[in-house]
């Protein structure tokens, strides 16, 4: 076992126990904790990896398949604390069902804090609502943050570095604040850990008849849809969605199930379009090596205002941020015969190139007048462009 932490889990302990072993004040006694000793001085993430491949002196390692991977280093029957490997960037909107603290021992991050509004709940695993992002941040190599259980503490984590390693403090679990939800923007919580097996086996049969062509399978889906409740339509909406729009089929769908639900069904529309959006965000980063270029497409994946972008571009790169916004946006660019795009959004084929200025310099042109609040009615056409595509925060 590694004694750094062996030594943090016992200060710990001790603190929590002259606390009487309060809830209320664990997160303050793990984010002091972490802050008094950091690990991000104080660990040597190789040499604890090798002897942790080495030593089969451990503590219990739990099931959990969160992180990649994560490891347990220090195991007290009313806490725990781990080390969590971050490979991909991002973990999901979500809430905790545990309390403690969380320091970063390496790599950075995006976080993103939000808050879930007007509840009004489906099932106990399913509800609906507004989520709002309240505030988002750059963390470094060194900082701490607390976590506080329940819905008072929303929030996602976007690694930006690979590996990106976390520390974290926590309890095993505190009763009273479940299911711990996730969230889908902008209006849909939930429960990851409630299994349906035979909406789950349904979805996988909808998937090997859509792969093998079969013809009756927006018939299917439609009939499916409406003799479902809410929340598994809803899911199956969401498996079908890329299948039914790629037949053709989508709007006569969607409209079962609008027809079904009524007034609630306009909880589902935004919320279906913004997971389409999303991955194809996340597919566009993947392809995608430059870390600066992750950097921005990071932003534009979890940042809904410019304002916010160029603060957060501000305080990780020198100069002025709409210039560096601007660069990317140029590196990202491809122009050719068929036409001008930046990244997924395309130079408007109606307007009427005239003069010699081409049209990418035209579409950064605009890009940069969004930027500065200076876009006009010139701008329309091409401003519109930028919005439906993977830019639209650049010019909301």
């Amino acid at each position: 076992m590694d004694a750094f932490f062996v030594d943090l889990g016992r200060r710990v302990r001790e603190r929590w126990q002259a606390a009487d072993f309060s809830l209320a004040a664990f997160p303050d006694i793990a984010q002091a904790a972490l802050e008094e000793n950091p690990p991000a001085k104080r660990v040597d993430l190789t040499a604890l990896t090798r002897a942790f491949l080495r030593d089969d002196e451990q503590p219990f390692q739990t099931a959990s398949g969160f992180g990649q991977p994560e490891l347990v280093v220090f195991d007290d029957p009313r806490f725990y604390i781990q080390l969590l490997f971050w490979l991909d960037g991002t973990t999901q909107i979500h809430q905790h069902e545990f309390s403690g603290a969380f320091h970063v021992l390496q790599g950075s991050s995006l976080h993103a804090e939000f808050a879930f509004d007007n509840v009004r709940p489906v099932t106990a695993h399913f509800r609906l609502g507004d989520l709002q992002l309240t505030g988002t941040e750059l963390l470094e190599t060194g900082r701490t943050v607390p976590i506080t259980s329940g819905a008072g503490s929303i929030h996602s984590l976007f690694h930006l570095d690979t590996p990106s390693v976390t520390v974290v403090v926590r309890t095993h679990s505190d009763p009273g604040t479940g299911p711990q939800f996730t969230y889908l923007p902008p209006h849909v919580a939930v429960d990851p850990f409630f299994s349906d097996a035979l909406t789950t086996r349904r979805l996988q049969l909808l998937d090997v008849l859509d792969r093998t062509g079969a013809e009756d399978y927006g018939e299917i889906v439609r009939g499916m849809v409406a003799a479902l409740d809410y929340e598994r339509g809803f899911f199956t909406l969401q498996n079908c969605l890329d299948a039914l729009r790629q037949r053709g089929e989508w709007e006569e769908t969607w409209n079962v199930f609008a027809e079904k639900h009524g007034a609630l069904a306009a909880y589902a529309a935004p919320t279906l379009e913004e997971i389409l959006w999303r991955d194809r965000l996340v597919h566009l980063r993947s392809s995608i090596e430059d870390a600066d270029h992750r950097f921005f497409l990071a932003l534009l994946l979890n940042v809904a205002q410019a304002s916010d972008i160029l603060r957060l571009v501000a305080g990780r790169f020198p100069g002025d941020p709409v210039t560096t916004v601007l660069g990317w946006a140029e590196e990202l660019s491809e122009s050719s015969d068929a036409g001008t795009w930046i990244l997924d959004a395309e130079y408007p084929d109606e307007e009427e190139d005239e003069g010699s200025e081409a049209p990418l310099d035209r579409f950064l042109g605009t890009l940069e007048r969004c930027l500065r609040g200076e876009a006009g009615a010139t701008d329309a056409a091409r401003r519109e462009a930028l919005a439906q595509s993977s830019l639209r925060a650049l010019v909301a």
